[in-house]
């Protein structure tokens, strides 16, 4: 799930069960109570090679993929002027676009930003998928890239309009999942860790053997929490389990790693929820599996009085976790192609950039966006540099990635039994 699910629109804390959540939930229940069997069958394990009907194309780091073009959905040509008066219309997540950067860009540009949210990754592609959406931006995540291209329902870019790209880190001039940025430009990148209360837990996760266990610890009972979401909760029992691939296709490692959660429900009796960013300031929960945008922003929530230098977050300093990143995409069909071209450029200038993240708490990956420099500019306490996401973090990291049908339903299946514990 992304961080930003189930955010709702009035920004107050978000509900324990997202809406996609709610909706794994249900596929995953309807499964269990028809068995897995048949669909294991039918589906086989998926992978990156065609010649079957079930084959799928799954991107990975060591299987990259460059998505093909069609004649009948070409990029734009060179050298068109930005739309004049125009309505720039944009989709996108809940409370993630500072609206300053709307403005400036408003301005600049001489036309009107119009901005309409989704709350869920799967309402958003429901949605572009009737075809009766005319907007000229979308933000996606990786997992839908593939539908998106084979769909038609983005459009090559044309580099000539995007000149910031070399502002960004050069791992996304040629990423894994978008070979030669055809189609996308970074947005947001984080990552996920554990994030603590330091004046309720003496244990430093930097010196633990293995930082992943340290939510299973039972006298910290009732203080326990884990993100409310399949594939960040069965990747947390994996890691603690020592097993570092999260697009794993293994059932003895899925149902290993459900185990470690039931385990873990019956210690502590966990909460499971994705309201890190309120819990651990306000000292509702001591120990939270959390997202670094998240933890970045709890500053933001902590009662009067209390020192932000209490809240903690670890990531492995090695990078060796949970990493990933959400991409701008302009629309096929976009009423004003050039103009959402020329905004993917905005979103890539550092100025711009840091007025966003003053905003969103998320960073986005430019080479001049350091945790020093997230420091100076005073939008990231000095205690909350571990929140900042490093190259090297998207270099040697993890992503949790789109998995074959039949893996799914595994990792589904786990995460309902450890829920239920």
């Amino acid at each position: 799930m992304h961080p930003r699910e189930g955010w709702p629109q009035d920004g107050t804390p978000r509900p324990g069960l997202s809406r996609r959540s709610f909706l794994r939930q249900s596929a995953g229940a309807g499964l269990l109570a028809g068995g897995l069997g048949p669909l294991l069958a039918a589906c086989g394990s998926g992978g990156n090679t065609p010649g079957g009907a079930t084959a799928i194309l799954l991107p990975r780091p060591n299987h990259p993929v460059t998505w093909p073009t069609f004649k009948d959905n070409p990029a734009i040509k060179s050298g068109l002027a930005p739309e004049q008066g125009a309505t720039l219309r944009i989709y996108n997540w809940v409370a993630y676009l500072n609206p300053q950067v709307m403005k400036n860009f408003e301005q600049k540009f001489n036309c009107k930003v119009e901005l309409t949210t989704f709350n869920t990754m799967d309402e958003a592609m429901a949605k572009l998928r009737t075809g009766q959406l005319n907007f000229d931006i979308f933000f996606p995540t990786i997992d839908v890239l593939g539908q998106l291209v084979e769909s038609k329902l983005i459009q090559p870019l044309n580099h000539s309009y995007i000149p910031n790209i070399t502002q960004a880190w050069p791992d996304f001039r040629n990423p894994f999942y978008d070979g030669k940025w055809q189609y996308t430009v970074p947005y947001t990148i984080y990552t996920t860790g554990i994030a603590w209360r330091k004046d309720k837990v003496p244990e430093n996760p930097y010196t633990m053997a293995n930082p992943w266990a340290m939510p299973w610890q039972g006298k910290y009972s009732g203080k326990v929490a884990i993100l409310d979401d399949a594939r960040e909760g069965i990747s947390l029992g994996l890691m603690k389990n020592g097993i570092f691939d999260l697009n794993t296709t293994d059932p003895t490692q899925v149902a290993a790693a459900g185990k470690a959660l039931q385990d873990l429900a019956r210690l502590t009796n966990v909460h499971i929820d994705n309201n890190d960013y309120t819990e651990i300031p306000s000292g509702q929960t001591w120990i939270h599996h959390a997202w670094s945008g998240d933890i970045a922003a709890a500053p933001a929530y902590l009662p009067k009085g209390v020192p932000v230098e209490v809240v903690g977050y670890w990531f492995p300093p090695d990078g060796k976790g949970p990493v990933g990143n959400d991409l701008i995409t302009v629309l096929h069909g976009a009423p004003n192609p050039v103009l959402a071209h020329n905004f993917l450029n905005y979103l890539l200038d550092l100025p711009n950039v840091l007025t966003n993240i003053s905003f969103n708490g998320y960073m986005q990956p430019l080479n001049e966006v350091t945790p020093q420099r997230l420091v100076k500019e005073k939008l990231l306490p000095p205690s909350l540099m571990s929140t900042a996401v490093l190259p090297s973090f998207f270099r040697r990291g993890v992503m949790e990635l789109q998995l074959p049908v039949a893996a799914d339903a595994l990792w589904e299946q786990a995460w309902l039994q450890a829920k239920s514990a």
